[in-house]
């Protein structure tokens, strides 16, 4: 921390907002109104983690998503973040996390193990063009680039592929050293291709290396590290002890990645505010011990996958609330109760739940209906369907799994319990249909419908299965 820095203000020269593209990919007009909210919370940046939604051509045309951006839409974004003062980072993956590339038939034989797509094979050259392809067609279209990731994390299985065993074998060769090449050979590209843009990568595959191995690889010369932790009780004397090791090992910027979102549960809803706010408190203590000049700037991940095979977790709408809290504390060097009230004002909330999920939540700020529909949902879909299917005394009693195969019912229960369930449906039917509607306005179709599928069609299906038997039984009365 530089030693004049006034207290309340931020030991961050960028803040960027982390956009992960790989799931419920925003549309551009929805950038178009959350770009200015970014800006008003702190924001300075965007690191956009493309995946499958750019739009790759030629022999890499494969890789695109049915709604990948139009090459466009790409400049649209990258004016709009411009017109918000919001320098943008591209991300691409270049090692592990490959899925979208690998599941491919085109690009399957490029997998480090021949069953799983998630890690490229590094001793074929191949690989290599193959990655540089990719960030070559997204540079073309970012031309105003001081920074570029190349991701690099959780390059797992990396050394269990065949032609790596029989590599491995060989003396003096490890898997370090693997790593390190492949990872040196891909910045060394953007480097010398674009000498004013700096290959930045996330730290995880090179924390635990020695200092030996990272000097001797001449690493630290070609990018800048970005350390991940998520964890709302990070421990930050550890810290300390890696940034200290990362400078001896001549690393002259380091970056920090802290999470919003996206990092509390495979299938997570909702967002808790007070982890993730914790999670950017520890992250400051972090910044006041390290010494001036050597921080760059810290990204606020909000993942929307975990991988991209995986399901979604909570949209973007749904984590703002969370992301304007720890923008807003980071900005002003920590939490106070002038932060929250900042923030509600901001989102247009009136009251906003730091420590609990809220049970009714409603805004202003663009998306924030969504925000308010998955908050009913989450709450009270299952319960009252529970509620009706599991507790009531006449469901259980006189229409059970036996009754509903044998279409039996006794004719007085059709009265004690028919309107509630058809209540109840129509109820959740109106709410899944006003969801679909407020996501199509920020999503494409098919992460409305994946959402939907995922969230509500379970409880909806038990329900409308009682309707329809309830309905079969009725009619073998008459």
């Amino acid at each position: 921390m530089e030693e004049n820095r006034v207290l309340g203000s931020s030991p961050f020269e960028l803040h960027l907002v982390h956009l992960d593209l790989k799931g419920a990919p925003p549309k551009v007009s929805y950038l178009a109104e959350i770009f200015p909210l970014f800006h008003d919370l702190g924001a300075n940046g965007i690191l956009l983690e493309y995946e499958d939604m750019f739009p790759y051509d030629g022999e890499l045309k494969p890789l695109r998503a049915n709604d990948a951006y139009s090459p466009s839409e790409i400049k649209e974004i990258l004016n709009l973040a411009k017109l918000h003062k919001l320098e943008v980072i591209p991300l691409v993956q270049t090692f592990g996390h490959m899925e979208f590339v690998l599941k491919h038939k085109e690009f399957r034989h490029l997998r480090e193990v021949s069953m799983f797509p998630n890690t490229v094979n590094p001793h074929k050259e191949e690989s290599l063009r193959l990655v540089v392809r990719m960030l070559e067609q997204v540079l073309e279209l970012h031309r105003e680039l001081r920074w570029f990731h190349i991701g690099c994390d959780e390059v797992y299985y990396l050394g269990e592929g065949e032609e790596s065993k029989k590599w491995l074998q060989q003396e003096g060769n490890t898997i370090e050293k693997l790593c390190l090449t492949h990872l040196k050979a891909v910045a060394s590209h953007v480097v010398s291709a674009h000498p004013s843009v700096k290959p930045v990568v996330w730290d995880d595959m090179l924390r635990g290396m020695s200092e030996e191995t990272l000097k001797d690889s001449g690493i630290a010369q070609l990018v800048e590290l970005m350390i991940w932790d998520y964890a709302p009780d990070l421990d930050v004397s550890s810290k300390a002890i890696l940034i200290e090791k990362y400078q001896k090992c001549n690393f002259p910027k380091l970056w920090f990645a802290s999470a919003f979102k996206g990092a509390t549960g495979v299938n997570q809803c909702l967002t808790l505010i007070r982890h993730h706010l914790e999670n950017h408190q520890q992250w400051l203590k972090v910044a006041e011990g390290t010494p001036a000049g050597i921080i760059r700037g810290i990204t606020l991940t909000g993942w929307q996958r975990y991988d991209h095979f995986s399901v979604l977790c909570e949209l973007l709408p749904v984590g703002i609330p969370s992301l304007a809290i720890c923008l807003q504390a980071l900005k002003n060097g920590g939490y106070s109760e002038k932060v929250k009230e900042d923030v509600e004002q901001l989102l247009g909330i009136s009251s906003l739940e730091i420590d609990t999920f809220m049970s009714d939540v409603s805004g202003t700020f663009p998306g924030s209906e969504i925000l308010s529909l998955v908050t009913q949902i989450a709450f009270y879909l299952k319960p009252s369907v529970d509620e009706l299917l599991e507790n009531n005394r006449y469901v259980t009693g006189w229409f059970s799994p036996f009754h509903r195969k044998r279409k039996k019912i006794h004719p007085i229960m059709i009265h004690l319990f028919q309107p509630d369930a058809l209540r109840l449906l129509t109820k959740w039917n109106t709410v899944t249909q006003e969801l679909q509607t407020a996501m199509e306005k920020v999503f494409y179709r098919s992460a409305a419908e994946e959402w939907v599928e995922e969230n509500v069609q379970p409880s909806l299906q038990r329900l409308q299965d009682t309707v329809n038997d309830l309905d079969r039984a009725i009619e073998a009365l008459t």
